[in-house]
């Protein structure tokens, strides 16, 4: 008989961090897995037992980055099904406290223009919240014209 093997399912968070218009992407270096590698997301990660979301997202934006933000609106959630995993993945518009982080996760850091983002390769699950993050700051841009 054939062992049925569930697929592990996370329920994490990503910050929109926004700064004069340009949007903070990362870049993964190596993980074990090849369809993430190298490619960009938001930062952010796990919710703990006990947290709440906006509590997880400024833990792990510290934890990872050294970065101090103010946690805003929530933007959207995605669900996406890995080969190897499934992800919930709840996006939040987060605003820097400070002008300096360190990257200990991540391999690149860059401040994207929202006419950009969709330019970058980035993991699956992050790219709605792109697409999100894009169509958001372009009309707020518009809205400041």
């Amino acid at each position: 008989m054939t062992e049925m093997r569930t697929k592990p399912h996370y329920h994490v968070v990503a910050a929109v961090v926004v700064a004069c218009g340009r949007c903070l992407c990362v870049r993964k270096g190596t993980t074990r897995y090849a369809y993430t590698t190298g490619r960009w997301e938001f930062p952010g990660g796990k919710i703990e037992r006990g947290e709440t979301a906006r509590q997880a997202l400024a833990r792990e934006l510290m934890e990872e980055m050294s970065l101090h933000v103010s946690v805003g609106e929530h933007l959207t959630t995605v669900t996406h099904h890995y080969p190897d995993f499934s992800i919930t993945l709840e996006a939040y518009a987060c605003m820097p406290l400070d002008a300096d982080f360190a990257l200990t996760e991540h391999t690149e850091s860059r401040w994207v223009e929202p006419e950009r983002l969709m330019e970058l390769e980035w993991c699956a699950a992050d790219v709605e919240i792109a697409r999100e993050a894009q169509k958001r700051l372009e009309s707020d841009c518009q809205i400041k014209k």
